[in-house]
């Protein structure tokens, strides 16, 4: 138990690293939500309440980005943010901004995902009463959200907890550096290599406590859903 008093310690000291680390952590998750929630949810309401030929296909490449590897997005984007890269004049690259950039690359398909076929059972039926009562076309994409509104929230928390759990693509293009862009998914995998188990079960249960928090509050919206 020793390590874990340590580590409790070590949450509710002195020591301004760690707190520094979750304060990146949270601003590169949360504006990283914020960002895929804005481009990915809208998105996922229009291909979900729409028919067209080529939505099949959509659906397709949606799904085949939904489990893009976290290794395979960091490369795209140090490819694209390096210095001879297309932005690399911006000089983005192992900067918060570029894990941003990487995790709404990786976020954005699971949240169009999830969206479409949360929309895609809704759709039918709400297009058919807003029909028959002559609702218009943006009044009824905005029904379609407002009735599916728990079940896009538990979409939103979904790809937070998938935001703050990322290690691969923020260690690629972040560099985990001190002070500046090392998260908790990479200091707990570096400290463990370095043999500095207190620090890393601290950031642990820190990961722990926000990714229960988050089950519970999609578990409440689910209740409140099949209520």
């Amino acid at each position: 138990m020793d390590p874990f008093i340590q580590a409790l310690q070590m949450l509710f000291g002195e020591d301004p690293e760690l707190r520094q680390i979750i304060g990146v952590t949270l601003r590169m998750s949360m504006l990283s939500t914020l960002i895929s929630s804005a481009v990915g949810i809208p998105l996922g309401v229009l291909i979900g309440s729409n028919d067209f030929r080529l939505k099949p296909w959509v659906q397709r490449i949606i799904n085949t980005l939904m489990g893009l590897p976290p290794v395979v997005a960091g490369l795209i984007v140090f490819i694209i943010l390096s210095r001879s890269g297309p932005l690399g004049q911006f000089k983005l690259l192992y900067s918060v901004t570029a894990m941003i950039i990487a995790q709404v690359l990786l976020i954005t398909p699971i949240m169009t995902g999830l969206t479409t076929t949360i929309v895609s059972i809704r759709a039918p039926k709400i297009r058919e009463t807003a029909y028959g009562i002559g609702i218009p076309r943006v009044r009824q994409m905005l029904y379609i959200i407002y009735e599916s509104r728990s079940q896009l929230i538990s979409t939103v928390l979904a790809g937070f907890g998938r935001a703050i759990a990322e290690v691969g693509a923020v260690q690629i293009v972040g560099g985990n550096i001190q002070h500046k862009t090392r998260v908790m998914t990479t200091a707990i995998m570096m400290q463990t290599n370095l043999g500095r188990f207190q620090f890393a079960i601290a950031l642990g249960i820190v990961l722990l406590v926000i990714s229960f928090s988050i089950n519970i509050i999609i578990n409440h919206f689910q209740t409140l859903e099949a209520a």
